[in-house]
């Protein structure tokens, strides 16, 4: 009877160290390996794919851990990086608590919306809802009257794979709507701006305007000036958005003097119809709290800088030492000699 007893005390402890080591094994990957979760998939479905990947030993044994665990809800929408060599319960944590891969893309400050459809039309992964990505279509998901130009905040948009385009479409409106809200509460006094909108036209071409960051407040002032005095605020880069593709990298006389250019500052007082790039919070900022002085015009330096004038004639004297006698024709900042 001793006899009996020791053996079948013999056999369970055998039985426990094979359960224990049947338990324990763990995935044959050695380095870590890229695992994609769609929606409605199961972990019975999952694990057989990852038995066939060959770096999972058993796809049953996984899923008797799953239910001896109650950890057979584990599964999330996402692409993870499983580490090396986990064993079934090991794998089953991770599947339950890690952090999904993430991909970016950026809007850029002064850039356009049309730049924004090719960097969305680019980002991997993402899923492609709005179709065709167009103006029209971009301002109905969004709930936009008009042109959606400068609507999206830019930014870095951090992403998973499978997430919408709409969705981050959405989210920069958002944030655009918000910083904009926001910064037309502290609003100086007395700008010549009657709704938020004008304020994000403004910001707009400030933002494209300048090349030192440090004079968005200047440039701010001059266009600000301009409007108060009913002067037009001839500035070029609204020209140039204006003729759309139909520019070619040279800005010429007959298109200053096009009066069908409805974004065209050269014809028509005021600010354009709607904003011309993305302005992100440096240029809305400037545009609402716009620099003191007196300055009505200024001009390109070739260094990113522009030397600032009061009077029409000192801006002339700017414009012959800073483009004609060094040659720099290829760009001309506005506002423009008269």
């Amino acid at each position: 009877m001793k006899k009996i007893l020791l053996l079948l005390i013999a056999a369970f402890a055998i039985a426990l160290a094979a359960g224990s080591v049947i338990w324990n094994v763990q995935t044959t990957n050695h380095d870590t390996v890229l695992i994609s979760i769609e929606r409605g998939d199961t972990l019975s479905h999952k694990a057989l794919e990852w038995q066939q990947a060959g770096w999972l030993p058993s796809a049953v044994l996984l899923k008797i851990q799953a239910r001896l665990l109650n950890q057979q809800q584990v599964l999330r929408v996402g692409e993870y990086q499983l580490p090396p060599q986990l064993t079934g319960a090991e794998l089953l944590s991770f599947l339950a608590s890690a952090k999904p891969v993430t991909y970016k893309l950026r809007f850029i400050e002064g850039t356009t919306l049309n730049d924004a459809f090719t960097v969305l039309n680019n980002a991997r992964h993402l899923q492609q809802d709005v179709t065709p990505l167009n103006r029209n279509n971009v301002a109905n998901l969004l709930d936009i009257t008009g042109n959606p130009e400068g609507w999206l905040y830019p930014d870095t948009y951090v992403y998973q794979k499978g997430e919408k385009v709409s969705a981050i479409l959405r989210q920069a409106h958002q944030r655009m709507q918000k910083q904009l809200t926001e910064s037309w509460k502290t609003r100086a006094k007395n700008l010549p701006y009657k709704t938020p909108y004008d304020a994000l036209i403004m910001a707009s071409i400030v933002e494209k305007e300048t090349g030192a960051a440090y004079e968005r407040p200047q440039i701010a002032g001059v266009f600000v000036r301009r409007l108060q005095k009913n002067m037009r605020l001839e500035t070029d880069p609204t020209v140039i958005y204006g003729l759309g593709e139909n520019f070619d990298g040279n800005l010429r006389r007959v298109h200053l003097r096009d009066p069908s250019n409805r974004h065209n500052t050269y014809r028509h007082k005021g600010l354009p119809p709607s904003p011309i790039a993305f302005a992100g919070k440096a240029a809305i900022e400037a545009a609402l709290h716009p620099a003191d002085g007196d300055a009505l015009f200024f001009v390109a330096k070739g260094d990113g800088s522009h030397y600032f004038s009061a009077t029409l004639a000192e801006h002339n004297k700017a414009v012959r030492k800073y483009q004609i006698y060094k040659r720099k024709k290829n760009y001309r900042s506005a506002p423009a000699a008269q």
